[in-house]
């Protein structure tokens, strides 16, 4: 099949009132679609026998807002540099404590969610990124660097870093943000010193005034 990109004029839509009639006829008779291949993976935290999908709920239009949706009362806006590992001009990188795993924040100064930025703005986002991944993952005992946006929660942007123990496979891919909230947290001094590295990389990288 050929997807082609939709343009400004066009009829393309999701059909969400069909996507849940789909999913509910494909449903047993309790209600609930049968578990997928996803609990069979290696990398799932759980095991298969005794999970169970939730009942699939109907669609809530219009959807309650974020928290954080307007500049003039967003938490994150409001929180002084003090808080933050890094920050400059434009950016600022959070490590709170405590993590399972090392876990790290980028949030824009300027309010706003991913689609406001501007090309400019997205250029150096993608820059910010690649720098921050460099750094993370140059931590020795770093297997990977995994960056994920979600933005249904906040709508001030906020891109997560999480770093996969090596040899954890079992941590590999999209399951990752579920294990980190059954693993025991990091040692301070031991993540302390993992944010200092990854400071040290970025102050390194800064451009010059």
């Amino acid at each position: 099949m050929t997807h082609t990109t939709g343009s400004p004029g066009t009829d393309a839509a999701l059909d969400v009132t069909a996507l849940v009639a789909r999913a509910r006829a494909a449903a047993g008779p309790d209600g609930r679609a049968t578990v997928g291949d996803i609990a069979g993976w290696e990398t799932f935290p759980f095991e298969r026998e005794g999970l169970r999908l939730r009942v699939l709920e109907d669609p809530v239009v219009p959807e309650p807002p974020r928290s954080d949706e307007d500049a003039a009362t967003c938490r994150r806006c409001a929180l002084p540099d003090e808080r933050f590992a890094w920050t400059d001009d434009t950016w600022r990188l959070s490590a709170g404590g405590p993590v399972s795993v090392p876990t790290l924040i980028l949030d824009p100064r300027a309010h706003g969610d991913l689609g406001d930025l501007d090309d400019a703005g997205a250029a150096d986002l993608g820059r910010m990124i690649v720098r921050i991944e460099r750094a993370l993952a140059a931590v020795p005992g770093v297997g990977r660097v995994h960056v994920h946006r979600w933005g249904d929660g906040n709508g001030h942007l906020h891109i997560f870093f999480f770093a996969r123990p090596e040899g954890l496979i079992q941590l590999r891919g999209l399951v990752m943000p579920l294990w980190t909230h059954h693993l025991p947290a990091l040692p301070d001094d031991e993540w302390d010193a993992i944010v200092a590295s990854v400071v040290i990389a970025l102050d390194a990288g800064r451009t010059p005034a």
